[in-house]
């Protein structure tokens, strides 16, 4: 089994259908992790609790996501989420899903830790990079 970090196929025309909104008040988004058995890439459509992981601190369905509203910057459309912790978990993920737990659980993005990372009765981060048009986690040039 393989993680592969993408922008979901799904998500890029499911934008076009305005089905995900990202506006402050919108829908919500949700990161769940998962451990390296998964087989998750672009043509992930749905969060599923298949190899998901499991631990102590760790819920399954993962955590509820704080987006920062979408903004621009030349020609290039973006958004961010603000950085999520598991607090005192034991957990040891490959990778994550975001997903919008309002519309069906539908997958926007995929990501690959580039193998496992642990946590031991501490703190389990997902650091979201620079909110800008060239590294936010989500972009549209």
């Amino acid at each position: 089994m393989a993680i592969t970090q993408a922008m979901c196929t799904s998500f890029k025309k499911e934008l076009l259908e305005g089905i995900h909104d990202f506006r402050s008040g919108g829908d919500t988004y949700k990161i769940a992790l998962f451990t390296s058995s998964a087989s998750l890439d672009a043509s992930t459509t749905t969060y599923s609790t298949t190899n998901e992981v499991t631990g102590t601190g760790y819920t399954a369905g993962g955590n509820t996501l704080t987006n920062v509203n979408p903004t621009t910057s030349g020609t290039t459309a973006f958004l961010d989420f603000a950085d999520t912790t598991w607090s005192s978990a034991t957990i040891t993920a490959a990778g994550a899903v975001i997903y919008n737990s309002t519309e069906g659980d539908k997958a926007v993005a995929v990501l690959d830790f580039g193998g496992d990372k642990t946590s031991t009765n501490g703190d389990f981060t997902i650091q979201f990079p620079t909110a800008n048009a060239s590294d936010a986690i989500i972009r549209i040039a």
